[in-house]
């Protein structure tokens, strides 16, 4: 049988990607801080412990592991990133974390590892025209992210393509983009926009008003999670190590997102603009090179993914009678 590492298996794309794997006959070790929030996992074996640990990562790459995945990392929405007060936890936790696991990854002789990386370290020079954004992978440098977290994912993307050239590790990179659906995190300041924006139509009666944090012109794509998973896969499996994009071309407005979901959810709200963190002005995955490399880009529509989306947030918000 072969044998898959999650590691961050507690969080909403290790979760779902614990079941793909166990789907396609994987015996599956998960390890995080934290059980799944919303499901029971799948994992075979699931172990809780801190990965900034060296002993800890040591004792759970224990063994050989056909296949290595790398998605634990201190972040959140852009209520987490953005703000600045988080800066030193971010930079801080992800990149130990990184460290020690690729360093052991190396030592047990686990060469095939993959890293989820962000769109998040793209020039923020390259983002200010929220109807032309470019994001190809060969824009990444001159470097300047707009946040630490987006520094440290391009830090630690540099490291594992480091051991992949001085140690013979078979690395795989992906830069993922707003990746959102079912089982993530819906409240509490780290959840992203899709998700933010659904809890917020989900508790407004019709006619009533949700704040969007700056005019709502800001422009995104957004991938929905089985998609990220089919990239994931694909990538990990190919003989292209990245780093690649793995992300939605249909770019929207936030405010075309909010009015998106209010047509799901058969309701009409009002938009009031208020001050907060924005990131960046414009933001789109640019498809040619994974199109290219595995014969594969993402294709479902933005509004086929919101529909489940909604409707599994609103089932959450009237089990929990969230107000």
């Amino acid at each position: 049988m072969r044998k898959a590492l999650v590691l961050g298996a507690g969080g909403f794309i290790g979760s779902h990607l614990v079941k793909r794997l166990k789907s396609e006959g994987f015996w599956v070790r998960g390890v995080d801080l934290k059980y799944p929030e919303f499901s029971e996992t799948h994992a075979d074996d699931f172990v809780i412990g801190d990965l900034r640990d060296q002993y800890l990562t040591k004792s759970v790459i224990d063994t050989k592991f056909d296949e290595i995945y790398q998605l634990a990392a201190d972040m959140g929405g852009a209520g987490y990133v953005f703000t600045g007060q988080f800066d030193a936890d971010i930079m801080h936790n992800s990149a130990q974390i990184n460290l020690n696991v690729l360093d052991y990854a190396y030592k047990r002789n686990n060469k095939r590892i993959f890293y989820s990386s962000s769109a998040c370290i793209y020039p923020a020079y390259n983002q200010t025209d929220p109807n032309n954004p470019k994001c190809s992978e060969d824009s990444a440098y001159p470097a300047e992210p707009d946040s630490e977290y987006g520094w440290e994912k391009l830090f630690s993307e540099r490291l594992y393509l480091s051991y992949m050239r001085n140690y013979g590790m078979e690395v795989r990179i992906a830069r993922f983009h707003n990746i959102f659906g079912p089982e993530g995190t819906w409240f509490g300041g780290k959840e992203k926009a899709p998700a933010a924006l659904c809890r917020k139509v989900a508790t407004t009666e019709n006619g009533g008003e949700i704040e969007i944090w700056g005019d709502g012109m800001q422009t995104r794509s957004f991938l929905y999670i089985d998609e990220c998973l089919e990239g994931s896969t694909r990538l990990m499996r190919s003989n292209n190590f990245g780093p690649v994009n793995i992300g939605s071309e249909e770019m929207v407005t936030i405010n075309q997102l909010a009015e998106m979901i209010m047509k799901i959810a058969d309701k009409n709200v009002s938009l009031k603009h208020i001050p907060g963190p924005l990131g960046v002005r414009g933001r789109n995955s640019d498809n040619h090179l994974i199109e290219k490399m595995l014969n594969w880009k993402p294709s479902q529509p933005l509004e086929d993914g919101l529909k489940v989306t909604y409707n599994w947030i609103l089932d959450e918000v009237k089990r929990i009678n969230f107000k």
